[in-house]
């Protein structure tokens, strides 16, 4: 009885020992379940930072700069003669708007008592982002008036004479700029244009990129530093031109 009665005593505590030892085992999934949770949470501010949207950046101001013309840069559009010196005329250079809607830098050569006129106006159409195709010196284009209209260039100076006439332009004496030509092209009093590739806007008014019509923007700012608009003109119509004071 003694011996049986040690057995069964043997029996029993084992039993309970291996009771005791299960708690051990069932801790480990509590901590599993707490590093899952950590990782979640320290991921969410990674995930923000990548969704954040970048700050929109301002373009450029306007810039402007007037400066003596040397004789080397009008090789073609001056020449003994012409009823302005070189010496009186001013190299612009300024900044525009393009029709690829970003801001580049252009040149115009104009009279030296009409540079803050220039500077004025061209401030306000660039403030404006009112586009202009390409700004060049005509001579870019050996001072053909044909050749840098067909290229829709806005430029000013250029020793010639008026068009079906014996007379100096405007243009002559650096008082006068054309504005995307293409756009705004001279129209006979028929509504014939020289240039193919201006056909499409021989009337006003019209909508279109760089296109300028009767009391718009563009011609109420140089209205305001007294120059005047060729499409006002009766008869023919210069829908590119503008003027010190017409003509």
């Amino acid at each position: 009885m003694k011996r049986a009665a040690a057995i069964a005593f043997v029996v029993l505590a084992s039993a309970a020992c291996a009771a005791a030892e299960e708690p051990v085992a069932s801790a480990d999934p509590p901590r599993e379940s707490a590093t899952v949770t950590t990782t979640a949470t320290t991921a969410e501010p990674t995930s923000e930072r990548s969704t954040a949207a970048p700050s929109p950046t301002a373009p450029p101001a306007f810039t402007s700069k007037v400066s003596r013309v040397s004789r080397d840069r009008l090789p073609y559009s001056w020449r003994p003669g012409c009823p302005v010196h070189y010496r009186d005329l001013r190299l612009v250079t300024l900044s525009y708007w393009g029709f690829d809607g970003k801001p580049h830098t252009g040149e115009l050569v104009v009279r030296k008592t009409v540079t803050d006129d220039i500077e004025t106006v061209f401030k306000k159409l660039y403030d404006r982002r009112w586009p202009i195709r390409q700004m060049k010196l005509v001579d870019a284009y050996k001072a053909d008036d044909y050749d840098s209209i067909d290229a829709d260039n806005t430029s000013a100076f250029n020793c010639r004479r008026a068009t079906g006439s014996s007379n100096w332009s405007n243009h002559a004496y650096g008082e006068a700029i054309d504005v995307n030509p293409l756009e705004n092209p001279y129209v006979t009093a028929s509504g014939g244009t020289a240039h193919r590739n201006a056909k499409k806007f021989t009337k006003r008014p019209m909508k279109g990129k760089g296109v300028i019509n009767p009391g718009d923007r563009v011609v109420k700012t140089f209205a305001q530093v007294g120059w005047e608009w060729g499409g006002y003109w009766s008869g023919a119509k210069d829908y590119q031109h503008f003027s010190k004071g017409g003509g």
